[in-house]
């Protein structure tokens, strides 16, 4: 049986993952698999990723940002779990 105790994670990506569609990708990919929470660009060129939902679903969802969009180039994900704060949708922040 699937874990659906909620969880919170928040990721930090680093490498190329700025102008390649990065997040554009993780939204879609997160709202696919039914997470909420948000992506933005940092000014250090980083990638602030919050996702909130099932466990084992953000833990996939942490997990698909190794990968992320077809064109990045990524070369670390560091992520901290949390208590969800009630984050509702999947957008992108500017």
């Amino acid at each position: 049986m699937a874990d659906t105790t909620r969880t919170r994670a928040r990721v930090f990506v680093s490498g190329t993952v700025q102008g390649v569609y990065y997040r554009a990708n993780t939204r879609d990919t997160a709202r696919e698999r039914g997470i909420d929470g948000w992506v933005k660009n940092l000014d250090d060129g980083r990638v602030e990723a919050v996702f909130e939902g099932p466990e084992d679903a953000v833990e996939s969802m942490v997990e698909w940002c190794h990968t992320g969009s077809p064109a990045a180039d990524v070369e670390a994900v560091d992520a901290e779990f949390d208590d969800p704060e009630g984050e509702d949708g999947f957008e992108i922040r500017y």
